[in-house]
């Protein structure tokens, strides 16, 4: 296969499922980021804890934590990933106003865990979204990206300097 080749497209141009069978096991991590901007009165009552639908960060968390385990089953090209660790962290930020979310995703197998980080920042933020819609409905779920993957063949990517260590 040619460098930067579209790896799920056969030589026809059509959809194929990636055969990672003669590829060897390493240790694959992905950290993937997004943010969920929102009035700062809404923010407020997600920092005190007074949404009738309680705990929203933790609920997020669970939700992000499910969602990469099911990454296979949302996107159709995705093997299904043994994972050995999820992490999900939350950071308010009064400037945007809103909450950061950072996704960390880690396996010992034959294909990495990028697509696992985004999908649980992706479903972290949504979940924050239902259970705050009630205080406001124009809330934005925003600039979900990879933020590093490490391990694989195609090596290590850093997208932003994140301070982060093996």
């Amino acid at each position: 296969m040619k460098k930067n080749q579209l790896t799920h497209i056969d030589e026809t141009g059509k959809a194929k499922m990636v055969d990672i069978g003669k590829k060897k096991d390493s240790r694959r991590v992905a950290v993937a980021k997004g943010e969920i901007k929102m009035k700062a009165a809404t923010l407020s009552l997600i920092k005190a804890g007074l949404l009738d639908k309680g705990d929203v960060l933790s609920v997020a968390k669970v939700a992000g934590i499910c969602a990469a385990k099911k990454t296979y089953d949302l996107i159709p090209l995705c093997h299904q990933v043994n994972l050995t660790k999820v992490d999900l962290e939350f950071s308010f930020n009064d400037q945007l106003p809103g909450v950061t979310i950072t996704a960390s995703t880690e396996t010992v197998g034959k294909t990495g865990v990028e697509m696992e980080a985004l999908v649980a920042v992706s479903l972290a933020a949504l979940t924050i979204y239902d259970m705050a819609k009630a205080a406001e409905k124009t809330m934005s779920i925003q600039n979900v990206r990879l933020i590093e993957k490490r391990g694989g063949r195609s090596g290590d990517v850093h997208n932003e300097d994140e301070g982060r260590t093996g």
